[in-house]
């Protein structure tokens, strides 16, 4: 019997490069956490290396977790896991708000600590919201995520520091938009195995073309440690404040509404749908991950959504493949040289890479709406709305400015708040007041009873 695409094992020298790209794909967004909350804290350059070494190889347990799994743990999917950035408003509030800076980062790790738990606790009963996506929600929140990530794509393609004089010069886009039509070549006129890993031959020419501009930093690989391994807490021991737990709490309810979206956009595009048990599952994984996490000195990790254009564009669809990137990341965590490799990519060549990657996730999302009906003006409308609500904090950052920070964790995440509100604007147009509909669940058609009950 053939095993599914997700459980196939493939060529060890395919499986690691195909995995490494996943690394790179992902890298940025891992490390960017770690170096805002570490400068927040006032950590040396030494310090601030350690975290981030720390937060790589917390990001590879989680990764190797959600793909591997163990007993009910861990969706079995291409899933990578990394820290949230939905985290880092609130622990650099928590920073600002600690007396004593040292006992910053303590405090943070005793309140990721405690969410964790709490979010592992609540899995069951979240995953149930699955009942509450089909095609023309599905379809809307995977849209969003793709929109959502080209804003990190055109940042990076102007520069790693918006400070900077060379911010959004003519070398550093030329830089991204060669990556791009480098990806694209390799896409179009090469088959096989290379077609695959156009992504990391993108990132490795870009990189090599961005030399002669001095946009390429070796400084980094010159001074890491060849072997460094992140002591259980380092920084002290955690300390429990009932506000701090409370803002990284709803952190993570923010973190497993995004997580639940990104599972069901990843089923459809490998073909296994992420059902009730999956994303139960799933979500514990993320969830035992950031209460775990802290014990290394790492933060609340999540899904990132950036892997998921990564397995849409190279339909390379093996949870194995996912699973030797989450094996790098901790090697890299504990070889800060390793880890130091991929820094050396510039930031604009992440860019134009990216542009592809976050592309192709809203593309995915668009197949998805094909099998939701837009045909009918209901649908249309739950689509619109969702999407201009999804897309708030990024047409307009500053649009909830006058509300309270713990609500801004929320409202600032247009992943969670267009999810809400196509679950919402769904519920409204499609089957409240209605003693039957025709309702179409993951590309089927269903008879369910909707009489104010909820969708089963």
């Amino acid at each position: 019997m053939t095993a599914h695409p997700v459980d196939e094992k493939l060529p060890a020298l395919k499986m690691a490069t195909t995995g490494l790209q996943h690394v790179a794909a992902m890298y940025a967004g891992v490390v960017a956490p770690p170096l805002i909350v570490g400068a927040a804290v006032g950590l040396s350059g030494t310090e601030l290396t350690f975290l981030t070494g720390a937060c790589l190889f917390t990001a590879g347990l989680a990764t190797l977790l959600q793909t591997l799994g163990i007993w009910r743990i861990g969706a079995r999917l291409p899933f990578v896991n990394g820290v949230t950035f939905a985290g880092v408003a609130p622990m650099t509030a928590i920073a600002a708000s600690t007396k004593d800076r040292s006992d910053a980062l303590p405090v943070i790790f005793g309140a990721v600590i405690v969410a964790g738990l709490l979010g592992f606790l609540a899995a069951p009963f979240f995953s149930k919201a699955v009942r509450f996506f089909p095609p023309v929600v599905t379809g809307t929140v995977i849209t969003l995520i793709g929109l959502s990530l080209l804003p990190v794509a055109f940042g990076w393609a102007q520069g790693p520091d918006p400070a900077a004089h060379d911010y959004g010069s003519t070398t550093n886009l030329g830089l991204a938009a060669a990556t791009l039509v480098v990806v694209l070549i390799v896409r179009r006129f090469t088959r096989g195995f290379v077609k695959q890993i156009a992504v990391l031959l993108g990132l490795l020419i870009g990189t090599l073309l961005a030399i002669p501009f001095g946009a390429t930093d070796f400084g980094p690989v010159a001074d890491a440690d060849l072997i460094g391994f992140p002591t259980p807490f380092h920084f002290g021991a955690p300390q429990f404040q009932l506000a701090a737990i409370v803002s990284m709490i709803v952190v993570m309810v923010v973190s497993m509404t995004e997580s639940t979206a990104d599972m069901l956009a990843l089923g459809e595009i490998v073909d296994r749908p992420a059902d009730e048990a999956t994303i139960t599952a799933g979500l514990r994984a993320d969830t035992l991950g950031s209460a775990l996490s802290p014990f290394f000195n790492g933060f609340m990790c999540s899904a990132f959504a950036q892997n998921i254009g990564l397995v849409a564009m190279t339909r390379i669809r093996s949870r194995y493949v996912v699973a030797t990137g989450g094996g790098f990341l901790v090697l890299m965590g504990l070889c800060p040289a390793a880890a130091s490799l991929i820094a050396v990519v510039p930031r604009p060549v992440l860019g134009g890479a990216g542009v592809v990657l976050f592309g192709s996730v809203a593309a995915s999302g668009i197949q998805t709406l094909v099998k939701a009906g837009l045909e009918k003006d209901n649908n249309v409308v739950v689509v619109a709305v969702s999407l201009a609500v999804g897309l708030i904090p990024i047409a307009a950052p500053d649009f909830y400015h006058a509300f309270p920070q713990t609500a801004r964790i929320v409202l600032d995440s247009g992943i969670s708040t267009g999810c809400v509100a196509a679950v919402a604007l769904n519920l409204v147009f499609n089957h409240l007041g209605r003693t039957h509909e025709q309702t179409q669940i993951r590309g089927t058609t269903e008879a369910v009873p909707l009489t104010g009950q909820s969708i089963s």
